[in-house]
């Protein structure tokens, strides 16, 4: 694997990422056994594609920019970011979990344009304003509020005056959909923090001291699922 640019001894899992994901994230086993494209399709009730895809449209059909993914994700999410990079354009991925990092190196090698950094997402060791586009893919439902909070604003930070922070992540669904009442006893259980997505609106999140010019949502399978795109 690359040399990362920060000493793994300054970045320390978590501990509520240990203690409440490690079957998924932190264990030997968790890659061997999440990392399948249709047991990804499958959780998300055959939604990944879309949501992919509409996280990647906010992205733009070729990068010639700089894009920051913050947090790895099972799937083929990151390849498809690598294959609309133009040569001017780079991909930073961040994640505090060396395995996961790993991981993405198995999925894509290591192009030169693509830097894989171990950093904890609510304490980026990045520039301000030094990326056109910033994806955040179903990360925040799994952190508590006071470290997504952190998240949030560090991934604004480091959006450029103009640029695009894409976030896709669960949301309430409506009244009528059956996954309200179905996705209540899964995510209470295995995604103890995800039941604030259907609280709280992701802007209610933004911290105050940074300006935004634009902030739109857009919901599906019944609301089930959100795109929020803060352009700053």
């Amino acid at each position: 694997m690359p040399q990362l640019p920060n000493p793994p001894s300054r970045v320390s899992i978590p501990a509520y990422l240990q203690d409440t994901y490690w079957w998924a994230y932190i264990h030997p086993n968790a890659v061997r056994v999440f990392e399948r494209q249709w047991l990804v399709n499958l959780i998300l009730w055959g939604n990944f594609t879309k949501l992919r895809d509409a996280a990647l449209a906010e992205v733009g059909d070729t990068i010639e920019g700089n894009v920051l993914q913050v947090a790895c994700v099972y799937g083929d999410f990151t390849q498809h970011l690598v294959r609309r990079l133009k040569p001017s354009g780079r991909l930073d991925v961040v994640d505090v979990a060396p395995i996961q990092l790993e991981n993405l190196q198995n999925k894509i090698g290591t192009p030169s344009n693509v830097r894989m950094l171990l950093q904890d997402s609510s304490a980026l060791e990045l520039e301000d304003a030094s990326f056109d586009s910033v994806v955040v893919f179903f990360l925040l439902h799994e952190q508590p509020a006071e470290v997504r909070q952190k998240t949030i604003a560090e991934a604004l930070r480091v959006t450029k005056k103009g640029g695009k922070l894409i976030f896709v992540d669960y949301h309430k669904p409506k009244s009528t959909s059956v996954f309200r009442y179905l996705m209540t006893p899964i995510l209470t259980t295995l995604e103890p923090f995800a039941m604030d997505l259907w609280k709280t609106e992701i802007r209610d999140w933004l911290p105050a001291g940074i300006s935004v010019s634009k902030i739109e949502k857009q919901t599906y399978f019944g609301g089930l699922y959100q795109k929020v795109v803060v352009t700053r």
